[in-house]
């Protein structure tokens, strides 16, 4: 049991999602800080002191605070708009290097003479 268990721990999915898991949770805080930090002073807050509030969380209506959520609705288009981005250069990056390999690995075949005399020649035994 404890060899299969050391088997699927490093099995190398688990590794990778755990290695996934971690660096979400960074890119969480940076985006985190972009939108508090950045986002918020810079556009937010003409619309928050329009509204009378000080803080993104501080807006409510009738007891709710609707607020939170709009700050967790502009993190996750954040998140997204970023993500995006980030797969978008990894998949030209990619497609690049496919390119390359294709070109590397595709062997020089015969020319259309080469090929017409085959047909040719072939036509002739027949």
């Amino acid at each position: 049991m404890l060899k299969d268990l050391k088997a699927f721990l490093f099995r190398g999915n688990v590794i990778d999602l755990a290695v996934g898991v971690i660096i979400a949770s960074a890119f969480g805080a940076i985006v985190k800080s972009l939108v508090e930090d950045v986002i918020t002073p810079l556009f937010l807050t003409p619309a928050l002191k329009a509204a009378g509030a000080e803080k993104i969380a501080d807006l409510s209506w009738n007891g709710v605070t609707y607020g939170n959520f709009l700050s967790a609705i502009i993190n996750f288009l954040v998140i997204g708009t970023v993500l995006f981005f980030i797969v978008k250069a990894a998949e030209k990056a990619q497609g690049l290097a496919k390119k390359e390999e294709v070109a590397e690995e595709a062997p020089a075949g015969p020319s259309q003479e080469e090929l017409l005399a085959e047909i040719r020649d072939l036509l002739k035994n027949k």
